[in-house]
């Protein structure tokens, strides 16, 4: 057989083309429905052409591989930052306090102090709670009994663990952890100060720890890792919020230049 000459089909259909067959192909059932175009058929425009076919109600469509619109539930919208920013961290103050600003150099960049969380204070309010109980107690019964001179060492001994309690209070407020572009510290004390930093730079691991009781009432306890033998600043406790601030140092840490175009842009934003 010459390569020009046409080639006779083999196998089954062989006898006539596809072409000539009726039933062969594929019918749309559109076709056949004389109410599937409503309105203009064609226009002159592609307003005209989009009016040729407008979707109906009955137009359901059960392929299961169509795409259907997604559905959400509250709790997911709820999650979703409804800023449309990039999301703000703790702290939200601009300036740090005057208990603060004493020990901070002109060319470092304030980012946040945090008092400790409450639950620093449970156990001097508990002492302070069940000492007036108990002496409460014991001074009504010592009153009935007519013991006047122990009643006086009870009120004594009650007011000795109030002061202390307060003491401890006034410590809770004073105490302070604060963060910097450059390093962390912790101050605290009220006659005697204590200051006690560590440079960002040195920090080599950092981890928090937060118990059952810490996850219900967000407070954790922060363990910072340096490469020298004696660290002055290792391990605070009942720090509040500690996922937020962990992002916060560790943010500070590896994208200082993130941080300072972003409250560049806050800065900007609250002029404007």
């Amino acid at each position: 057989m010459d390569p020009g000459e046409p080639r006779e089909p083999r196998g089954e259909g062989a006898r006539r083309p596809r072409d000539d067959d009726e039933n062969f192909g594929f019918r749309d059932p559109a076709f056949d429905d004389p109410d599937y175009t409503r309105g203009e058929p064609y226009g002159d425009d592609a307003e005209g052409y989009a009016r040729g076919h407008q979707r109906r109600p009955e137009d359901v469509y059960e392929d299961p591989d169509e795409y259907q619109p997604p559905s959400f539930t509250q709790e997911e919208l709820e999650g979703l930052d409804q800023g449309g920013g990039p999301r703000r961290f703790l702290p939200l103050e601009d300036e740090p306090t005057t208990l603060v600003a004493r020990y901070l150099f002109p060319t470092e960049r304030y980012r946040g102090e945090w008092k400790r969380h409450w639950i620093h204070l449970t156990t001097p309010l508990a002492i302070g709670a069940g000492a007036t109980l108990v002496l409460g107690y014991l001074a009504g019964f010592l009153t009935r009994q007519n013991i006047d001179g122990m009643v006086t060492v009870a009120v004594l001994v009650w007011l000795g663990v109030i002061s202390w309690v307060a003491w401890k209070v006034f410590d809770w407020y004073f105490d302070r952890f604060i963060l910097t572009n450059k390093r962390v510290m912790v101050v605290n004390g009220i006659v005697t100060r204590k200051v006690a930093m560590m440079p960002l730079l040195r920090v080599t691991d950092m981890k928090y720890t937060q118990s059952a009781l810490g996850r219900m009432l967000s407070y954790g306890t922060f363990v910072l890792e340096s490469a020298g033998q004696d660290q002055a600043l290792r391990e605070i406790k009942h720090l509040p919020n500690p996922n937020e601030l962990y992002l916060r140092v560790v943010e500070e840490m590896y994208e200082p230049q993130a941080v300072e175009a972003r409250l560049g842009k806050e800065d900007d934003g609250d002029d404007a």
